[in-house]
C-alpha cells in the first residue's frame, strides 16, 4: 500500500505537469521513486542568472509534507545560499517551527501546508535567484 507521502507527491507532480510553472520543470530521477525529483530552473530575466539553466535534485522525506524537501544543485551554482556541495540553505526549506538559533521567524520556514509547487518549487526561483543577484544590485 502506498504511503500518504507517496500519494501526495504523485498528485503534486501530476498537477505540476498539467499546470507548469514558468522557468521551472520537474520529473522523477527514477520512475520507481517519487521521493526524488530532477528539477530544472531557468535563470530569471534581469538577474545575473538570466539565460542560465540550472539542474538540481529535490529529495522529499518519508514524512512529507510535515518536513520539507532538500534541494541540491548538480549544475555549478554560485550563490551565498548554496554550499559548495550544491546543497541549498533557505528558510522555506528548513523544518517547521521556531529557529533554535533565532535567525528566522517560524513563518519563514516550511509548514505542512506548502506543496512541492507552492512552497518549494515556486519559492526556489523567486527567492534564490531573483532577489539576491538582480542586475540593478537589489
Amino acid at each position: 500500500m502506498a504511503s500518504q507521502a507517496t500519494l501526495l507527491l504523485q498528485k503534486q507532480l501530476k498537477d505540476l505537469c498539467k499546470n507548469p510553472v514558468d522557468g521551472f520543470s520537474a520529473g522523477l530521477v527514477d520512475e520507481n521513486n517519487v521521493f526524488e525529483w530532477n528539477v530544472t530552473i531557468m535563470g530569471p530575466p534581469d538577474t545575473l542568472y538570466e539565460g542560465g539553466c540550472f539542474n538540481a535534485i529535490m529529495k522529499f522525506p518519508e514524512d512529507y509534507p510535515v518536513n520539507p524537501p532538500t534541494v541540491r544543485f548538480i549544475s555549478e551554482m554560485w550563490h551565498p545560499n548554496v554550499f559548495r556541495s550544491g546543497n541549498v540553505c533557505i528558510s522555506i526549506l528548513h523544518s517547521p517551527g521556531d529557529d533554535p538559533d533565532g535567525y528566522e521567524l517560524a513563518s519563514e520556514r516550511w509548514n505542512p501546508l506548502h506543496t512541492a509547487a507552492s512552497g518549494g518549487i515556486r519559492i526556489l526561483p523567486l527567492s534564490l535567484l531573483d532577489h539576491a543577484w538582480s542586475r540593478d544590485g537589489g
